[in-house]
């Protein structure tokens, strides 16, 4: 089986590259256009397997998308490639709109020709999985749970984009057929992450003794999802899900931002204490709050559960010892990835 992966060298992508290479016998084509957040360094534990393809493409790429679909001709199709940061998105929304829209716009078409055109058994078989994020659904107050039939109410433009992206993967299904499988999941964490997303910039921020930033109050709420147990969920969605279905991936992990950014430093006082024995507590620093800043998300995900039997393993307390601990190892892959494209500074402002 091939299975083509867009954006594997991002985040999730590489770590489900990497899942599929080290557990599965399937050929992996990974098609990444290796921008800020994109590093093959996350890759190179696979790279030299005979399984594992790299093509340096976009996804806006009519010609190149044909080109490897023929060339390759995958069984599969697991669309991960996005303009991710919220933040980001405040600042400068054209990207998010010409990758996020118009590159799912791409694929989704040149996939449909490539199935039209590939003979019965790529007709029965192919799965295009499209993985997207709780956002689309939101904000909620203090009580409740996104569920697969929440209806959309975007409030950035990352998720505005994120939505729009939903919504033509759906409609492919229902106008053309064309057999899509769409995901929401909560806010993923782990090992690799780019430093710009809160755990690893707070792991970061602490290490160098500098101030950890918090917005607002540190009130908002999210739920929060090891990596690894967000990309066996992808694999079971693609291995066992319904044609036309959404399924809502989440940790069963709820906590307040500032809650996250206390146990991080309660876990690096632990295991990584200062030198003069203080607390990394110390360092924290409330700064103005993010423009539109969603107060809540919180997944129902009871229906991957129910129907085809995933669950994610980690707690947000084992997951997120892993995450410290990888990132105190691994500093050197942070300066790699950060060098002359980000220095940690404050993005979004608005």
């Amino acid at each position: 089986m091939n299975i083509l992966v867009t954006g594997g060298a991002g985040f999730i992508g590489s770590a489900l590259v990497r899942y599929l290479i080290n557990y599965t016998e399937y050929n992996v084509i990974n098609i990444d256009k290796l921008t800020y957040a994109g590093h093959l360094e996350s890759l190179e534990s696979i790279s030299s397997s005979g399984n594992y393809h790299f093509e340096k493409v976009d996804i806006c790429d009519a010609t190149e998308i044909r080109r490897i679909l023929s060339g390759y001709r995958p069984d599969a199709v697991m669309h991960l490639a996005a303009e991710s940061h919220v933040d980001r998105s405040i600042d400068g929304s054209a990207e998010f709109i010409r990758t996020n829209i118009n590159g799912t716009h791409t694929l989704l078409e040149e996939c449909r020709t490539y199935v039209q055109q590939a003979g019965n058994f790529h007709q029965s078989s192919f799965r295009f999985l499209h993985v997207s994020t709780d956002e689309v659904y939101g904000s909620l107050g203090s009580e409740g749970f996104f569920t697969e039939e929440t209806p959309y109410d975007p409030r950035s433009p990352y998720s505005a984009s994120k939505a729009s992206s939903d919504h033509l993967a759906r409609a492919w299904f229902h106008t053309y057929g064309f057999p899509v499988i769409i995901t929401n999941c909560s806010n993923n964490y782990g090992p690799y992450q780019f430093p710009e997303k809160l755990i690893p910039v707070v792991i970061i921020k602490a290490l160098q003794g500098k101030s950890i930033p918090v917005y607002g109050t540190g009130e908002n709420v999210r739920d929060w999802l090891f990596v690894d147990d967000h990309v066996k969920a992808l694999f079971t969605v693609i291995k066992k899900g319904t044609l036309g279905e959404t399924y809502n991936i989440g940790g069963h992990n709820e906590k307040r931002n500032i809650d996250v950014v206390r146990t991080i430093c309660d876990t690096l006082n632990e295991v990584f204490p200062k030198e003069n024995g203080g607390d990394y507590k110390d360092q924290i620093t409330f700064v103005a709050d993010r423009p539109g800043h969603d107060f809540r998300y919180a997944i129902d995900a009871s229906k991957i559960e129910r129907e085809l039997g995933w669950k994610p393993k980690e707690t947000f307390e084992t997951g997120i010892r892993k995450t410290v601990q990888w990132y105190i190892e691994n500093i050197d892959w942070c300066e790699a990835v950060t060098k002359n494209n980000y220095n940690l500074e404050r993005l979004g402002i608005g």
